[in-house]
């Protein structure tokens, strides 16, 4: 016997509105992320997570915990941004099996160019829809998930 506790028609109904809330979103943002700057959104959230470390360099292992992303799919993408020279990637002097990967000035020019459309999508398609308080109940429901996500086991 099953024992699994099926979804009610409400909780599938808002658990299908999420997959495609956040389907559609991170199409739309690749798109005109795409079209801005030339970047897609892996390439932007790479480059996010390295403008915010200090001196603009973060180890591979690191940077795929940040973006809780395999090593392997990391080091693929980062290969391919180096190709563009978005990024540079360097021995890690302390420890001969790993490495840094550094943004470069094209990769923050290219992230200058892409924050603005950025930022404006994410608050045309999310935040002028809710009030303050609902982003709040948001932020809230968000970090209560996040910290279930994060502790699970499979």
């Amino acid at each position: 016997m099953n024992d699994v506790p099926w979804l009610s028609d409400d909780e599938q109904r808002m658990w299908r509105q999420w997959m495609g809330l956040n389907a559609e979103l991170l199409a739309t943002l690749n798109r005109e992320t795409q079209a801005d700057a030339g970047l897609s959104n892996a390439d932007y959230q790479v480059l996010v997570v390295l403008t915010d470390s200090a001196e603009g360099r973060i180890r591979v292992s690191e940077l795929a915990a940040a973006l809780q992303w395999e090593r392997s799919r990391v080091s693929h993408h980062v290969a391919r941004m180096e190709k563009r020279d978005l990024v540079s990637r360097r021995g890690c002097p302390d420890d001969g099996r790993g490495a840094f990967v550094r943004i470069t000035e094209t990769g923050r020019a290219a992230i200058e160019r892409a924050a603005p459309g950025h930022v404006r999508t994410v608050r045309r398609l999310v935040f002028d829809a809710l009030s303050a308080d609902e982003v709040a109940q948001l932020g809230e429901i968000f970090h209560r998930l996040r910290s279930r996500v994060g502790r699970s086991t499979g």
